[in-house]
C-alpha cells in the first residue's frame, strides 16, 4: 500500500519528513549500539538494553541506607549556613569551593585499616549473583538510573519545567564528581582493592601504585545529590531513590572500591549539592 498516494504538494513533503523522523527515533538505539559516529545511547535506552538483574536484598543494605540517612541533619544544617551568607544567587564556583571545605578529613590510618578489614570479610561472602548485582549498579548508579527516574517523571510534567529539572540534575551530578575528583586528589586514599590486590584482581593493579583514589565515593556523591534533587520533585518516590541509594553505596563496599567512610563523605557532599541546586534552580 502507498501511504502517500493522494496526498498533495505540501502535504506529501510533511509525510515523508514525518516518516523519516520515526524512523530515525527508531533506529537511533541500535546505530549507537552498532558504534555509529554521532550516535549515543541516552541512559534509558543504555539501561534498556543492559537491565537490572537481582539486586541485594533488602537486609544486605540496610546498613548503608542507615549510614546515608545520617548525613542528612548535618547537611542541612551546613547547607542552612551556606543560604544565609549567599541566598538563593547561583555562584557555583564559590559554593563548590564551600562545600570542598565541608568534607571531613580522611579518617586515621587505624580507623581506614578497620575499614578495610571489614571489607575484606564482606568479599569472602561475595556469590556469582551479588558480582553481577554489583556490576550492574557500579556501572548505572554513577548516573544513569537517576536519569531514568527523572525521565519517568517529565514524562508527567510539563515541556518546560521537565528540561529545567534535567537540567538540574545534570548539573549536580557534574558537580559531584568534579568535586570528589578534586578532594581525592589532595587527600590520596588509596582505595581498598589497591591496598589488597587480591580483592579485585580483575583491576591488575601494579605492584606499588597509590591510585586510584577513593576518598571521598563519587558513587555516593552523585546518588545523594540525586537522591536530594529528585525527592524534592517527587517526595511520594522518596522511599524508592533512598532504595536505590543503598544499594548503589552497598555495592560499592562488595566489589571493594570503597570503605565506609569513603562513602559518608561522599553522601555528605552529595546532600550539599543537592541542597543547593534545588535552591539556585528555584525547583
Amino acid at each position: 500500500m502507498n501511504v502517500l498516494r493522494g496526498i498533495t504538494w505540501p502535504y506529501a513533503v510533511i509525510a515523508l519528513i514525518a516518516v523519516a523522523a520515526a524512523s530515525f527515533g527508531l533506529l537511533t538505539p541500535q546505530l549507537a549500539a552498532a558504534g555509529v559516529p554521532g550516535f549515543t545511547l541516552s541512559a534509558t535506552d543504555r539501561i534498556k538494553q543492559s537491565p537490572p538483574p537481582a539486586l541485594f536484598s533488602d537486609a544486605e543494605i540496610a546498613p548503608a541506607g542507615k549510614l546515608a540517612d545520617a548525613q542528612r541533619t548535618t547537611a542541612d544544617a551546613l547547607f542552612a549556613q551556606w543560604k544565609k551568607a549567599h541566598g538563593t544567587a547561583r555562584d557555583d564556583k564559590a559554593f563548590a569551593a564551600w562545600a570542598a571545605r565541608q568534607i571531613p578529613a580522611p579518617p586515621a590510618a587505624k580507623q581506614r585499616t578497620a575499614e578495610l578489614r571489614q571489607v575484606q570479610a564482606l568479599a569472602k561472602t561475595r556469590t556469582a549473583a551479588g558480582k553481577q548485582a554489583a556490576t550492574w549498579l557500579e556501572l548505572n548508579g554513577k548516573s544513569d538510573v537517576w536519569k531514568l527516574y527523572l525521565h519517568d517523571r517529565s514524562e508527567l510534567v510539563p515541556a518546560a519545567k521537565g528540561t529545567a529539572e534535567k537540567t538540574g540534575l545534570k548539573a549536580a551530578l557534574k558537580m559531584a564528581k568534579t568535586i570528589c575528583d578534586q578532594l581525592a586528589a589532595k587527600d590520596q586514599q588509596p582505595a581498598p582493592y589497591v591496598l589488597d590486590p587480591t580483592l579485585r584482581p580483575d583491576k591488575h593493579t601494579k605492584p606499588g601504585a597509590k591510585g586510584p583514589y577513593s576518598y571521598p565515593s563519587r558513587h555516593a556523591a552523585r546518588s545523594a545529590a540525586a537522591v536530594t534533587f529528585l525527592s524534592a520533585l517527587a517526595p511520594h518516590r522518596a522511599g524508592e531513590y533512598e532504595w536505590m541509594r543503598a544499594e548503589v553505596l552497598y555495592s560499592r563496599l562488595y566489589m571493594a572500591g570503597h570503605v565506609t567512610s569513603d562513602l559518608a563523605a561522599g553522601t555528605l557532599l552529595g546532600d550539599l549539592i543537592g541542597d543547593y541546586e534545588l535552591t539556585v534552580g528555584g525547583h
